[in-house]
């Protein structure tokens, strides 16, 4: 049996009720909740109570349908305070305000491809992320050295839950809000024995992020570059030279290496003037705590593992060995793949 529609008598004093009871809280602890496309009313209200958004839900069903909610509902994830306001919640529901996506940002991107990412996935123009990331207020908060002009390795990759029409301002400060989150205290002081700045380790992570795919390898990278920063031999990391063209090259070619910028690592003596890429916690951790190992030269395998060594012999016969199992991996793949 249908529910009966409320007389002009009775709606008038579910509007009185209900206006009581619009003046829930917004200060309370907010939760997720999804309504799915197809959702009705009465089950986007069981949604509601089952997070604690609502408590009288019979109540709130009348007043919805006086507000016409019914017919105007607007499906997705919300954020909303528990025992929120019924005018809020009507106002989130009828007009999608509030509604959130899961927007994903993986390790290893360059700030460019972090804003192209946004304004595929986001509807955020790349220019303004790219704008957005060069706010000096920003970068004060973090401590960043004048030097450092952007953002680049301070927006952490992980999954956000941001709204759908989130602002690049809005997603650049939750970004860099995440990293100073992911920062653990203990970390500052290991800073000092590794007489490195913040911004000098985030720079070193960014390369070593860039560099590794099979992850147990992280630590034996960092312990690589910070081995060549202490005897004062260039780094010569391939990702720089990708950097300093501002594109991710394919394959970085010799004739690549003279590119002339402070970020070839080729060309000049020590980290790079910032970070190349948003490195994650792995590598942020592999930065503060390189393997104890002498190795001074590392090779990449077809499988992406690293072959590590001390002399520049032994670098090299790991090298020629790289190119066997290339050849070999060539030999034995179908024709015409």
């Amino acid at each position: 049996m249908r529910n009966p529609r409320p007389s002009v008598d009775s709606a008038f004093r579910i509007l009185v009720v209900a206006a009581l009871a619009a003046c829930g809280g917004s200060d309370g602890p907010r939760v997720t909740v999804t309504i799915p496309p197809g959702a009705t009313l009465d089950a986007a209200i069981d949604s509601l109570s089952a997070h604690d958004v609502l408590r009288s839900t019979t109540l709130f069903r009348w007043y919805a349908r006086l507000r016409g909610l019914g017919s105007s509902l607007k499906t997705g994830e919300y954020s909303l305070p528990q025992d929120a306001a019924w005018g809020d919640i009507i106002s989130a529901l009828g007009h999608g305000h509030g509604v959130e996506v899961r927007w994903t940002v993986r390790e290893g991107l360059m700030l460019g491809e972090v804003a192209e990412l946004a304004e595929a996935q986001l509807g955020i123009p790349r220019d303004s992320l790219v704008v957005a990331a060069g706010d000096p207020a920003l970068r004060a908060d973090l401590g960043l050295p004048a030097a450092a002009t952007t953002l680049e390795g301070y927006l952490f990759p992980t999954t956000y839950v941001v709204p759908v029409h989130v602002t690049a301002r809005e997603l650049v400060r939750v970004m860099t809000r995440e990293f100073l989150a992911q920062w653990q205290p203990a970390w500052t002081p290991r800073l000092d024995s590794l007489h490195m700045t913040r911004h000098e380790l985030v720079t070193l992570a960014s390369i070593v992020e860039a560099e590794v795919r099979y992850d147990p390898d992280r630590p034996f990278v960092s312990a690589v570059y910070r081995n060549r920063l202490a005897r004062g031999m260039k780094l010569e990391a391939d990702p720089t030279v990708s950097y300093a063209y501002g594109r991710r090259l394919k394959r970085v070619w010799d004739k690549n290496l003279a590119v002339r910028s402070r970020y070839n690592t080729y060309l000049y003596r020590g980290l790079p003037p910032g970070p190349i890429c948003q490195p994650g916690r792995a590598s942020l951790a592999a930065a503060l705590d390189p393997a104890l190992v002498p190795f001074l030269f590392f090779v990449a395998q077809p499988d992406g593992k690293h072959i590590f060594s001390v002399s520049y012999a032994e670098h090299e016969a790991a090298i020629r060995a790289v190119k066997r199992m290339q050849r070999e991996s060539r030999a034995r793949r179908p024709p015409g793949r």
